[in-house]
């Protein structure tokens, strides 16, 4: 999963795509990275790290320009190091740059496409440099000097017509424009908006409305399956639908664990979606246990506390906050590695023991993915003197991996695949464990939605809405995202990594 955001101002954007990383840095922090264009040339930084490590003063005040794109993103199925953060880079035709959020189904053979047909070269085995090339190539063949928002949609619709999968994404034409396009299902989200200064218009493309509430720009609306938005570097914004059969189904996991509450995606919004599901827990708890005994209500920060608080309510109990988080560490779920993810737990949570002395608990997560998380807090709960330790889940049991840009953990590593709730239970440690329903979970995220939408719930149902998912693609990419795996991937990237902390902003990334 990864934050994208792209800006063209009146005056330098550095600042606005800056700061709207950070609203961002949710949607990833293994590495950030921005480039600007200003009056023919592309400026760019980008490392591994936060933003607020990736960016001195001295890399901001050379990343001029009115117009630019920038990304956040976490590890991923593929290689950890630097070489992998975004925005990539090509400098044919005219020099563009990309930003990427989700995952091509077919990448492997595009890149044999790319290198056999389209004469291109690759240089990592990231899927987001093969969309670039793909884009690239698109554009290339019109054999324009100058591209106009007609080549620009054409090209789209050349990636639409080979790409497959999840991908919402920004790029860069050097000292033409910026173009964001959604694949036809719209599985990753994409908005646009537009604020009005005394300069003219100015707009953004982000992954998120956040980004544009906290730099002042109006949301327009969200990015439609398969349509792109271009904006000259004027200021002057097209939008074309540019595939056909396109379905609305949007990956309902946003909703869960990955979007920030006060986050519009498709017309919904994720606070009340998470309030919904709060509702419905409770529903379901009054239905299984109406005599239940649960003194207090507890949430696992931050993600589950407005299911937390709506379930309290709707109960009667009394809610509480019984953990204190450490904001300075990660979210464990995107860590890579079993043992980091075990001491990050113990040094990202912290139990307040007067919340749980000698009472009946019940704690809320978003999920539940590998289980080793909640079987640790459950642990801490009843050290700090909880009497019995239920566990609810807001959302239902994940048993299949994700394909489309979420890097779920091999199948075998996901706790549920394979079992019943009760064993999962068992698993865990706790006293008494509850999953929201499938269908009472779309429910609570479709609700008061006008847009029709069927959500993409493969993590949930096995169910791929692409249908180009075969057992052969899932058992190669059980094989890439193990820890097994991983750990052996960030044994060789730390060998090759070399120290980039002084780097010239200038520097590029070129990729064909």
């Amino acid at each position: 999963m990864c934050g994208l955001v792209g800006v063209v101002g009146k005056s330098n954007v550095n600042l606005a795509l800056y700061d709207s990383l950070t609203v961002l840095q949710h949607r990833g922090q293994d590495a950030a990275g921005i480039v600007t264009s200003d009056k023919g040339k592309l400026n760019l930084r980008k490392d591994n790290g936060l933003v607020r490590d990736v960016f001195r003063s001295s890399h901001m005040r050379r990343l001029t320009g009115n117009m630019g794109i920038g990304h956040v993103r976490y590890p991923t199925a593929g290689s950890s190091g630097s070489a992998q953060a975004q925005p990539l880079y090509v400098n044919s035709p005219y020099g563009i740059s990309l930003a990427h959020n989700g995952n091509l189904t077919n990448s492997e053979e595009l890149t044999e496409d790319i290198f056999r047909d389209d004469l291109r070269h690759l240089n990592t085995d990231s899927d987001s440099e093969v969309l670039l090339n793909i884009f690239a190539h698109e554009l290339q063949v019109l054999n324009k000097i100058k591209p106009t928002a007609e080549d620009v949609f054409t090209a789209v619709e050349g990636v639409h017509k080979r790409c497959r999968g999840a991908y919402a994404a920004i790029a860069m034409l050097v000292g033409y424009g910026i173009v964001g396009f959604r694949d036809k299902y719209g599985i990753r989200p994409l908005v646009f908006g537009k604020k009005r200064t005394r300069k003219g218009d100015e707009y953004m493309i982000a992954s998120e409305s956040v980004a544009l509430d906290s730099q002042g720009f109006k949301l327009i609306r969200d990015v439609a399956p398969g349509e792109a938005v271009y904006i000259d570097h004027e200021g002057n914004i097209q939008t074309r639908i540019c595939s056909e059969e396109n379905k609305l189904s949007p990956c309902i996991f946003e909703h869960v664990y990955f979007a920030r509450p006060d986050s519009m995606i498709d017309g919904i919004s994720v606070y009340k979606s998470r309030l919904r599901m709060g509702e419905n827990l409770a529903k379901k708890i009054m239905r299984e246990r109406p005599d239940h005994d649960i003194d207090v209500v507890i949430p696992i920060p931050d993600t589950s506390r407005t299911s937390a608080v709506e379930l309290a309510n709707a109960l009667g109990v009394k809610y509480r906050e019984g953990f204190v988080k450490n904001r300075y560490i990660g979210r464990t779920f995107i860590m890579p590695g079993q043992s980091q993810r075990k001491k990050s737990v113990k040094q990202k949570l912290n139990a307040t023991p007067l919340e749980f002395q000698d009472k009946n608990v019940l704690l809320v997560d978003d999920s539940i993915v590998r289980g080793t998380t909640c079987k640790q807090i459950i642990d801490m709960a009843r050290d700090a003197g909880a009497r019995k330790v239920y566990f609810c889940s807001a959302a239902p049991p994940v048993r299949y991996p994700n394909v489309y840009g979420i890097d779920m953990p091999a199948v075998s590593e996901l706790i549920a695949h394979g079992k019943t709730v009760e064993e999962v239970r068992e698993a865990i440690g706790a006293d008494w464990l509850i999953f929201q329903d499938l269908e009472d979970l779309i429910a609570s995220c479709a609700e008061g939605s006008i847009i029709p939408m069927d959500f993409e719930c493969s993590v949930f149902n096995g169910e791929y809405v692409t249908n180009d998912v075969s057992q052969e693609y899932l058992n190669k990419l059980e094989q890439k995202r193990s820890d097994f795996a991983k750990r052996n991937r960030a044994s060789s990237d730390s060998d090759m990594t070399k120290t980039t902390e002084d780097e010239d902003v200038l520097e590029l990334h070129n990729t064909g």
